[in-house]
């Protein structure tokens, strides 16, 4: 068996039976209760962390003659939908896609022959994925990650979840046109401004960030007017703490045609939040600003949501193609 080197988590979690899970927010000694409390019994916890535990952008990179690799997987969709596939690039074109269903499981994928060539292999982008063993049947070596390391911030738009598979995501597109280390904590549902995850950005190394915020704070009414720009702010100020010089972007909310101008339930509209954030964001003076609704417009939004809200894979791969342009070196 062949020790994987998996880049995009922050803490590898290995239980009595060999399965690990590749955190990307680290759990440890942290206090649930904190994120997790929603004072009825009936809803369903553990959001954030569940979401952590899901390896969006979690992948690692071989040079290999084999002519097969073997990855043994443990998948439930937990608070998600589905599982995500898992996807086998070779050379930097895909290979195989690998659907992944629950329980636990071995893929055996064919890899074409030949000389030397570079394997890459990215974990589901959605749901809870354990991995237990990964082999090659040939002479390989571990690549290490290389390039500039990006750490992306979001919702279920930087997870992804409905891309084609886990490196058609757009921030997995965007990392593989520029060559970037990819560290991914898009959290669906939960991109709230969490402390846990303004620690997590300051700690880990990077060369460029990048926060997309508002529409889950939209959607949760998390936070009102009043209290918005201050905690962008108080966001910002941790991560620059750790970053004095880093690149720092905050993307407004993309469009949602139907709930522009619509009030949530403390009374903020989507261009509401957008004005909250840049607030908030501008008192960096360094930050700079994308305005979301520059990424697509509202036809092309209409057309390419899957429910209203949600891109599906063509709208994620529209969605890269707008962004390597502004996130670029």
């Amino acid at each position: 068996m062949t020790e994987a080197l998996w880049t995009g988590y922050q803490y590898a979690e290995t239980d009595g039976d060999g399965w690990t899970t590749y955190w990307r927010l680290d759990p440890r000694g942290q206090d649930l209760t904190l994120t997790e409390w929603t004072g009825d019994p009936d809803r369903p916890g553990q959001r954030l962390w569940e979401r952590a535990g899901t390896p969006a952008g979690v992948c690692s990179r071989w040079s290999t003659t084999a002519l097969a690799v073997r990855v043994e997987l443990r998948a439930t969709r937990g608070i998600a939908k589905r599982v995500a596939p898992l996807d086998i690039l070779v050379d930097g074109e895909l290979h195989r896609r690998c659907e992944v269903g629950e329980g636990e499981q071995e893929l055996t994928i064919d890899l074409p022959p030949g000389g030397p060539r570079s394997v890459e292999i990215w974990l589901p982008q959605l749901g809870r994925v354990a991995v237990r063993g990964l082999s090659f049947d040939g002479p390989t070596e571990p690549l290490p990650a290389t390039g500039p390391r990006w750490t992306t911030y979001g919702s279920s738009i930087t997870q992804a979840g409905g891309a084609a598979g886990p490196s058609e995501t757009w921030p997995a597109l965007v990392a593989r046109h520029h060559g970037y280390h990819l560290t991914c904590l898009g959290l669906s549902g939960e991109c709230h401004l969490d402390p846990v995850a303004a620690r997590t950005i300051r700690d880990t190394p990077a060369q460029l960030i990048s926060l997309c915020l508002g529409v889950n704070i939209y959607g949760g009414a998390t936070y009102s007017g009043r209290t918005l720009p201050s905690q962008v702010e108080s966001f910002v100020r941790t991560v620059r703490d750790g970053h004095p010089q880093t690149p720092i972007v905050v993307i407004t909310p993309l469009v949602v045609p139907d709930r522009e101008t619509t009030p949530n339930a403390v009374g903020l509209t989507l261009e509401d939040v957008r004005t909250c954030v840049e607030r908030g964001a501008r008192v960096d003076p360094a930050v700079r600003v994308i305005d979301g609704r520059t990424i697509l417009t509202s036809a092309e939004a209409e057309a390419l949501y899957t429910d209203g809200v949600h891109p599906g894979p063509e709208g994620y791969r529209v969605i890269a193609e707008r962004l390597i342009p502004l996130l670029g070196g």
